[in-house]
């Protein structure tokens, strides 16, 4: 007997068993559809996050207080003292490789504008802070080094608080908004960058650093100056990253008066986030996936179930086949076949719903944003290779026990 005429027995065998057949393909159905889903939501995660960091600019460092701390191989920073400060960030401006310097300090501010209020982040830099962190306006102007001296009230709006408080941001500049009680005046709506829910850039208001330490978030001193959360360095090449982040610890090290590995600081670019954030993802999609796959099993174990009762009860037909000729290896491939069918079916019907799932999740909003799920071309390939696989694999054990069946004994079976 050849392949075809065995592919069409087995077919005619599973046509004859509609609802059986569609609940055992069922099985597998929600299996592979949970697994392209959970792979296709996570790497959009992923993809969203690489977005929303490399768009600030490849070439970006950050220093931050606190001691280095390895974690995964990437140093991060530990704890949150004040140990930068603006003399800190002055001096690195005379660092070879610096493209510009922007210290920050930062803070939650309660923003309102006629009975419409948001809460959102605010930081408080200087005229610099556009070049390091790519910071583009819309509309109006950013903040100027003359309003850094004079501690103007004056911000800069991120796209999303914009819209929020006046519907339309193009409506912003010019208007008078309350920062915690403060008045401040709009001069600026910055280019909507979007977030992934993990970090949202729109989401914040920008105003000078004197202004923030003094009237909105307040100061700490840290020796004979003033401290500051961060600073933002903005190297001049890629090339240039690490001999940079060598020579800015370097100073910082003579400045603070401590040796090398017992620094209060720690200096990250952008590629040690970047590594940082894709192990915790990469990590979360493999784990879902495991999970989803768990269910993949569970449909498998179905098939097998199904295939045994078919052999049971075609245990007469399989003793007639091999009185009239059908040998071993025919029985094994017609069962076989039909397991790896069911499978298959189940597959290429899971990966559509899998697909749709993903898509009506990807509309799902994470902290204002959504994530857009990424199925790719090896996830639908894998899923429809492990769902074949599990068909032959639970489907062998069947296929051997009725192709070990005795003519004369399942001949005699009622």
């Amino acid at each position: 007997m050849n392949f075809s005429q065995t592919l069409l027995i087995s077919l005619q065998s599973l046509s004859g068993n509609k609802l059986r057949s569609a609940l055992t393909v069922l099985g597998i159905v929600i299996g592979v559809a949970a697994v392209i889903a959970m792979l296709g939501i996570g790497r959009g995660a992923q993809a969203s996050i690489t977005a929303n960091i490399t768009q600030n600019g490849t070439n970006l460092l950050y220093v931050r207080p606190g001691a280095a701390v390895a974690a995964g191989g990437v140093k991060t920073a530990q704890g949150s003292g004040a140990s930068l400060t603006l003399d800190d960030a002055t001096a690195l401006q005379t660092v070879a490789g610096v493209a510009a310097v922007a210290p920050e300090v930062d803070g939650r501010a309660q923003v309102v504008y006629q009975g419409v209020n948001a809460n959102t982040s605010l930081v408080g830099t200087t005229p610099d802070y556009a070049i390091a962190r790519n910071a583009q306006v819309d509309q109006g102007d950013f903040i100027s080094a003359a309003q850094v001296t004079g501690r103007s009230l004056v911000t800069v709006l991120g796209a999303s608080v914009a819209t929020n408080l006046f519907g339309d941001a193009g409506s912003a500049i010019g208007q008078t908004i309350r920062v915690s009680g403060v008045p401040v005046k709009v001069i600026g709506v910055l280019v909507a960058k979007g977030g992934s829910g993990f970090g949202n850039q729109d989401d914040e208001m920008i105003v000078p650093i004197t202004t923030a330490q003094t009237r909105l978030v307040g100061a700490r001193r840290f020796g004979a100056s003033t401290s500051v959360n961060t600073i933002n360095v903005q190297v001049a090449s890629a090339g240039q990253i690490d001999q940079v982040s060598a020579d800015i610890s370097e100073v910082l090290r003579e400045r603070h008066n401590v040796l090398a590995g017992a620094e209060d600081f720690t200096v990250q670019n952008q590629a040690d986030i970047l590594s940082t954030l894709t192990g915790v993802t990469n990590t979360l999609t493999l784990f879902l996936g495991g999970i989803a796959g768990i269910s993949l099993v569970v449909g498998g174990i179905g098939v097998m179930n199904i295939m045994l009762v078919s052999v049971t009860e075609r245990t007469r037909e399989i003793g007639i086949r091999k009185a009239v000729g059908a040998r071993k290896s025919d029985i094994l491939t017609q069962f076989l076949v039909e397991s790896a069918a069911l499978s298959l079916l189940g597959g290429l019907l899971g990966i559509v719903l899998g697909m749709g799932i993903a898509a009506s999740m990807g509309r799902v909003q994470l902290g204002g944003n959504a994530i857009k799920p990424v199925v790719g071309l090896d996830s639908v390939l894998l899923a429809t290779l492990f769902s074949a696989a599990i068909g032959l694999f639970f489907g062998i054990y069947p296929a051997m026990r009725a192709a070990s069946l005795a003519p004369v004994e399942a001949l005699r079976y009622e």
